[in-house]
This record gives C-alpha cells, structure tokens and sequence, in this order.
C-alpha cells in the first residue's frame, strides 16, 4: 500500500487557519519574572504563560537546581523502581503530601503521565470511565487506554454525571474531572460530583493543575475552596510546571493508593524518574508558596481588575474568576486576527484553536500571574478593546 502523501494533509489544515507554529523565546529580560519576554527578537509583555505565581524565574529556583546538579548530577540514570529515586524526590513527595493533607504523594515527570497512570490503575476492562466532556486531553487518553467503556457528560453537569452514574452499566470505576479548566478557567461543581461518586462507588479522580497553588485560603487548590478531602476526594493530581514553576506532577491520596499505582501505573513504572536538581527546585517554589501568600493574593486581584477593566471596555467575558481569562472569538480565523493584533502592540497571548477547543469556540486564552503589573493588565485590555473593535468591523465575531 502507497503511504498518504502529507501535503495535502498540511495544506488542508493551514487552510482552515489550524495550523499550529511555534515561537522561539530567546530571552527573560527580568529575573524573577516572565511577565516581559524576548519572542523572535521581539519584547513583549506575557500574557500566555501559566506561571501564576511567577516563580518559574525566581532566583531561588535556579540556586536550589544548580547545587543540586552539582552534588547529584544533571540526570537520575534509572527509573524510581531502579535507582532513580533520591533524596530530594522523597523529601519533595513527604512535603507535597503535606501541602496537600494527605497521608502520601507520588511524583509523575508530568501531568499527562499522572493522568494516564491513576485513571488506568483505577479502572479496567469490564468498568467504565466518566469524564467532564471539557477534561484535558490526557484524562480522555487516559480513559481510552484504560480499557474500560468510556463516556462523558455535560460540561459542569453533575447532574447529568449522577444520572449516568446511576443507570452505569457496566459499574463506574472513575470518574474524573478538571478541578479548574485549562481553556475555560471555570472550576468544576466538586462538591457534587464528590456526592455523586461516593454514592455510587466510584474513585473520584480531580486534575487541579491549574488550581493548585491558587486558589483556596492556603491555596492547596480548587478542593480547598470546596472544602473537600481525601474522603471525599481520594485522587489528587497536581503539576508543578504552572504554579510552582519547575516541572512535573505529583498524585496525592492515601497510603494505599499510593502503593497501588507504585505497582500499577505503567506511566510511573516504566520512565525515568525526574531529574533531582527539578525537585530539589520544587522544594524550594514550594516554600516561597507557603512563605511569600502575596503572591497568590496579587494574581487573584490582578485577576479581578482585569475582569472589571475589560466589562467597561465592552470585551466580552467568559465564566471565570481564574487567573485564566478567556476571550471567546467564534472562528479559527478571528482568533488569530486578535492574536496578531496583540502582538503589534506588544502583547504575547495565543489564539486558542480546534482541536483543543470545539471548533467554533476558538478564543484568545489571556492568563493572569503575580509578575504582572497593574499598568500592564491595563494597556492589555486598552489594546484588546481596540483589535476587537477592528476585527468587528472587518469580519464580525460570530
């Protein structure tokens, strides 16, 4: 059989405005913060970075790393079941169980692969996954991969998750949801789908990468804002490249979950454990999270003065009081329009596209981080308004 040539493909998919680029980001002018960036040689101010707490640059990290580096190397050389796991790894997983008020955590090298690895130990052949129909890409691989039936309710919808739940035939082993979105910013109804999952025997699974480390009065995450627990809430997975500014992910639970997926979770089991200078530079991000709450507090009122700025300028809002702001466009080509719009001014925001959002909810996703300042947010939503307004004019938004 002849191969498919990929021309056509390519062409097919630059014509419908998807086709995806990347920027080389040559430089971080300021330590400390990514809140201006050097792109293609251009300096713009970052408003599409998930750094919420601007500690990717802090200069504690890139310290905490390098004496790391130099007394354990660059590398692990093993998987955590070889001889990959270290000190710092085990330190990092007793203070993340800690932070979170559990009796055990367990490092991933990322979010996708935590995903991949409790969904799957938890649920198999002859069970069945539910999932929110707006969860990240590696909780719906995770449920494919599974084995198990694979299914999803509306977004938000926990009504419609307990109805699905009840009438489950076969039985739900999981169901998973995002704590906060990642293209939405909205946060999922936790405390009744926790209800839900626990009246019908199911392990709630709860993605909160971008809520840990936000949100909550200590921010332990979107199920500190609900109140909930391990009881009601026995898998928790966070990452540590948002908030915490490093690298990977980590699944909180019990004890025995723990054990579970150290012989279960095939995305644990057969990688190479992460590198011990990143964790070590986690241990630190995570101090200065406990230590310096200014910062959680400025990125949620810069969070706010956004939202207020953009209602008197007429920028259309979603649901969110996250540091994620999107702003939905309607069309593939419309987002890019405003994207580049942006960059003229000075502003680095990306144009969110299908597949990642259903095609005809394209959006600019504008994320908010302590490292901004309140002259920025404000020149952004001045440029916003005035790109929408040329884009209208143009071609109108959907």
């Amino acid at each position: 059989m002849k191969r498919q040539p990929l021309e056509p493909v390519l062409e097919e998919i630059e014509r419908q405005h998807l086709r995806r680029r990347r920027a080389t980001v040559q430089d971080y002018p300021h330590k400390g913060s990514h809140a201006q960036v050097m792109v293609d040689g251009c300096r713009l101010v970052d408003f599409s970075s998930n750094d919420y707490l601007g500690l990717a640059a802090h200069p504690a990290l890139a310290e905490a790393m390098a004496a790391c580096a130099r007394h354990y190397g660059a590398g692990s050389g093993a998987s955590h079941l070889i001889s990959g796991h270290g000190h710092e790894h085990a330190a990092l997983e007793e203070e993340l169980a800690a932070f979170t008020g559990r009796q055990r955590a367990l490092l991933f090298s990322t979010g996708y692969m935590a995903n991949l690895g409790v969904v799957t130990a938890l649920s198999g052949r002859g069970e069945s996954v539910l999932l929110d129909r707006l969860s990240h890409a590696s909780l719906i691989d995770a449920g494919l991969l599974s084995g198990a039936r694979f299914r999803r309710y509306p977004h938000c919808d926990a009504a419609a998750a307990r109805r699905l739940l009840a009438g489950s035939t076969p039985q739900t082993a999981v169901l998973a949801t995002d704590g906060v979105f990642s293209m939405d910013g909205d946060v999922a109804p936790l405390t009744e789908l926790a209800e839900a999952a626990r009246a019908h025997g199911a392990w709630l699974v709860v993605d909160d990468a971008h809520g840990i480390g936000v949100l909550g009065a200590n921010g332990r995450g979107a199920l500190e804002g609900a109140g909930l627990g391990c009881e009601e809430v026995p898998a928790l997975v966070g990452t540590l490249g948002k908030a915490f500014g490093s690298f990977g992910a980590f699944v909180a639970a019990t004890a025995e979950l723990i054990e579970l997926l150290i012989q279960r979770a095939r995305s644990y089991i057969y990688t190479t454990a992460l590198p011990q200078p990143v964790a070590a530079a986690t241990r630190a991000a995570l101090r200065i999270a406990r230590e310096e709450t200014w910062r959680r507090e400025r990125v949620l009122a810069l969070t706010a003065r956004f939202r207020a700025a953009a209602q008197r300028a007429g920028v259309p809002l979603a649901d969110s009081v996250t540091p994620i702001q999107p702003i939905p466009l309607g069309s593939a080509q419309a987002a890019l329009a405003a994207q580049h719009a942006l960059r003229e001014a000075g502003f680095w925001v990306i144009a969110i596209r299908s597949p990642t959002v259903p095609a005809g909810a394209e959006r600019l996703r504008i994320t908010l981080t302590a490292g901004h300042e309140e002259s920025q947010v404000d020149a952004l939503v001045g440029a916003l308004a005035e790109a929408l307004s040329r884009i209208r004019a143009s071609s109108p938004i959907p």
